[in-house]
Order: structure tokens, then sequence, then C-alpha cells
């Protein structure tokens, strides 16, 4: 059988694209939840209109976003079951508990405070549907932190034993797997770059409506609010990334010698600007290198020891008898370099932003709109920068809401085909994960399948999110302005229309 079509090779592939598809939604649910609760709170507090009508616009984002996400995540659980049967077998013992706790904490946890949260708006005093969108954002977190969790053990196999006369792993120490430093360090990781693509989704939305001039207040204040969230978010996304490294060259330095090219052990070891390698002779072409960093990034030592490709390839095939133990090593070079790249552009870009905004180089116009004067954030034109300049920062500032898109994208792929020829890091090998019964045919169809579904719900998401963009905050009714003040409402707030609902 050709091997680009072997099941094994099919399944990896299906696998690869719902997850990677599923995981577009996630970084966003989690921080479009705890922004949207954050303006709500800030609303709570002032009673200004401008928090209220930014929580109802992100709010409204982020629900058509979290309906995607669920629908995908299920069908991605359901692939365990489909092409993983012998994985499902060896491990589900282990992997199946924290799935368990977040498929709780997701359909029930999360789902019931949503529902009060979409219908509550005119039947819940302003404080405990405050706490509704909270406890959201707290469903959201440890819904997450479960999933990296199971993930983590795929990595990082701790808390369990194997049973010889069944043939399965089973489950000793479920708190360890929950807090190993493998865990812990993915899941600061993840956060972090959830919370830097939630803020420069935010901005390049406020900076599509300010520089049409469209909803001056609001987007000001999601400019500004999206700004520091990127700039923090991107502090924490390169300190937790460099926490995760570290635990990865102890644990998995396979993984990091190919995201680095770096072939044979040197001590020091360089760190690599640019590489083009022939892995059929395990060396490399052209190297552009910068001495010493790669050991530092690594151990936190100029001149320590790094093992090579070549060298952890040979331990394992001693380990682990004989057999190729490489990822796919361009992947994982170039996969590493575009989730560091795109990550840190949209940090960048958000660092001159939130520059400009304090130093006051954006300065506040004002346009006639109607009979009413509204501010205009317009670069100062003619000094610091142009007209020109000014024009150009916007539009990339529009463009940034993708980038982070596409880091957590490489960063996922690196992560798994890193971990190659193992789906659970020296214990089950790829290979043998793969269910038996299910043939070359029905895993080309399904993938075929899945595959046009995800277009045809990809289509229906950018539309949904086009639509409502555009639209901008909705304006706010009288029931919007006067809450209950009991659950339930008084006998005027009975007469109320409903204020959120979709």
């Amino acid at each position: 059988m050709d091997l680009a079509l072997a099941p094994e090779t099919l399944a990896r592939w299906q696998f690869g694209i719902t997850t990677v598809y599923h995981f577009l939604f996630v970084p966003l649910t989690i921080s479009l939840a705890a922004l949207t609760a954050g303006l709500q709170t800030a609303w709570v507090r002032s009673g200004k209109e401008k928090y209220l009508k930014a929580t109802k616009f992100w709010g409204k984002l982020f629900l058509i976003n979290i309906a995607m996400g669920v629908v995908t995540g299920i069908v991605q659980e359901f692939q365990f079951g489909m092409n993983w049967s012998d994985y499902s077998r060896f491990v589900g013992d282990v992997f199946g508990a924290p799935l368990a706790f977040e498929a709780l904490i997701a359909f029930f946890f999360e789902s019931t405070f949503i529902g009060l949260w979409i219908f509550g708006w005119d039947k819940l005093p302003q404080k405990i549907h405050l706490a509704c969108i909270w406890m959201v954002s707290i469903g959201t977190i440890l819904s997450a932190y479960f999933i990296l969790a199971a993930n983590s053990w795929m990595q990082h196999p701790v808390g369990y034993r194997i049973n010889e006369a069944k043939g399965r792993a089973e489950l000793t120490d479920f708190w360890l797997v929950l807090t190993q430093n493998t865990a812990l360090t993915q899941v600061f990781h993840t956060l972090s770059a959830a919370f830097l693509t939630g803020g420069a989704f935010m901005v390049g939305i406020a900076a599509f409506h300010l520089t049409r001039k469209k909803h001056i207040p609001v987007m000001k204040t999601s400019l500004r609010l999206g700004l520091v969230t990127v700039v923090v978010g991107g502090m924490l996304t390169a300190i937790s990334g460099d926490l995760l490294g570290k635990v990865m060259y102890e644990q998995q330095p396979m993984k990091m010698a190919a995201a680095e090219a770096l072939w044979d052990g040197e001590a020091p070891a360089p760190f690599s600007v640019f590489a083009v390698g022939d892995v059929d002779e395990g060396h490399n072409k052209v190297a552009i290198e910068i001495p010493g960093l790669l050991s530092f990034l690594a151990k936190d030592d100029f001149s320590s020891y790094v093992p090579g490709i070549n060298d952890v390839n040979k331990a394992e095939q001693e380990k682990y008898g004989p057999g190729d133990y490489r990822p796919n090593i361009p992947v994982a070079y170039w996969g590493f370099r575009w989730m560091i790249g795109f990550g840190m552009a949209s940090f960048a870009l958000g660092a001159v932003g939130l520059w400009l905004t304090r130093k006051k180089f954006l300065l506040p116009h004002h346009l006639r709109v109607g009979d009413d004067e509204v501010p205009h954030l317009s670069l100062l034109p003619g000094r610091i920068l142009g007209p020109t300049l000014t024009k150009w920062y916007w539009r990339i500032a529009i463009l940034t809401l993708g980038f982070p898109l596409i880091a957590n994208s490489w960063g996922w792929i690196f992560t798994e085909m890193g971990r190659q020829p193992w789906v659970v890091y020296g214990v089950l090998r790829t290979r043998d994960a793969v269910s038996p019964g299910v043939s070359q045919g029905e895993i080309l169809t399904s993938m075929i399948v899945f595959t046009a579904l995800y277009a045809i719900l990809a289509v229906v998401e950018v539309k949904l999110l086009v639509k409502y963009v555009k639209a901008g905050p909705p304006e706010l009714t009288e029931a919007d302005l006067n809450p209950p003040t009991k659950i339930g409402g008084d006998s005027r707030d009975a007469d109320k229309p409903m204020a959120f609902s979709y």
C-alpha cells in the first residue's frame, strides 16, 4: 500500500485538520469571555453606556465563536473512537479522566451560565447577571486546563502503570496528571497566547471601525483594552514559552533539537536563525546561527551541552529498538519559527499602538456626525507619523487580528508533529494507536466529508462574524438602561422586551 495513503497517515491528516480547525475557536472563546466580563464589570461599576454597548457587541461575537467551538470539539472527540480505537483502549483509563471533567464543565457548568447570561439581561439583577459571565469565563479556563492536562500526559506520561495482563495503561495518580510541570507550563503558555489572540482580535476590529469614523466611543475603549491585552498577553506568552521550552528540552530533546535543526550535540549550542538541511545526510547545508544562545534558552547557561537530532535518535534506538525516531524536521523547524514570528508580530504592533496612544501621538480630532460631535482617533499628521504612515499603521493593525490564529495553529502542529513517532511519548507509537478495523477507503471518505463540512462551517462563521462586526454595537433600549433590581424583575420589568437575545 502506498505509504502516503496508509490508514495511519490518513487518520493523522483527519485528526490534524479537525484539531487545527477547532483550535481556531478555543483561544478566542477563552479570551473573549474574560474581556466581555471585564467590560460588563466596568459598566456595572460606572454606569457608562459605552461599556454596556461594548459588552453586548463583544459578547455577541463571543457567543458565535463558542457555538462553533463546541460543535467542532464534539467531532474531534468522536475521532478517538473512529480512527484511534487502539489508542482509546490502551490509555482510556488515564486519558478519559481529564476528558470527563472537561465535558462536565463545558456541557453543564458553562452552558448553564451562558444560558443565564443570554436570557437574564432583563430578568436578573446586575451583579448576579455579571457573575454569570464571570462563571462562564472561569468555566472556559477550567475546561482548557483539563484538556491541556490530558494532552500534557501524552507529551510526558506520569501517574500511571502498565497492566501487562490487560495490555493497557491504568491511572494511579490523577493529581500528578493534573499538576505535573508539563501541564502547568503548557496551560500557562496556552492561556497567555489565548489573550494575545483575543486582544489582537479586538484591536483589529476596533481599528476597522475607527478608520471609518464609526462607533467612536465604544471602539476607542475597545482599542485601548485590546492593545493592553496584546502587550500583556504577548509578554506572558514569551515568558511561558521560554519555561515550556526548558521543560521540553528535558522531556522531549528530539522535538527541540528538530525545532533548531541541531543535528549534532554542541556545547555551547547555537540558536538557528535560518537553516537549510539535508535530512538524509543529517546535517545543514546552510546555517545562520547565534553562538551559545540555544544553550542559554535550554538551560540558562551559555556554555551548556544540548543534544542534537542524531544523538537523540541513536539514544532512542538503543532504548526502544530499531527505527527512525526523528519527526518531520522541516515542519518542526519552520512551524516553530512561524509560531514565534506571527505571535511576536502581533505583540510588536500592539506595543507600538499602546505607546502611540499613551504618548498622545494618537490625538482626538472631532468629526461632525449629524448634530453631534464625537472624538475620533487619528495619528497626528506631519510630526511623528505622517498621513501615509498613519494609514498603513491602521491597515496593518486590522490585518494583525489573524496573526495569533496562525501562530496558534503552527504551535499545535509543532507540538504534535514534533512528538512523532509517538502518540504517547515513550509508551505508545502512533502506528500502534490506529483502529485496526477501519479501512483506507473509510478513513479517506470520512476525512473528505469532515473537511467539506468544516469548509461550509467556516463560510457560515465568517459571514456571521462579518455581519455583526460591520453592524457594530447595538442601540440601547430602556430595558438595557434600567435593569431589574431583583430576580425576575418587578411588575414594570415584566412588560419590558427581552434586551439581549439571539
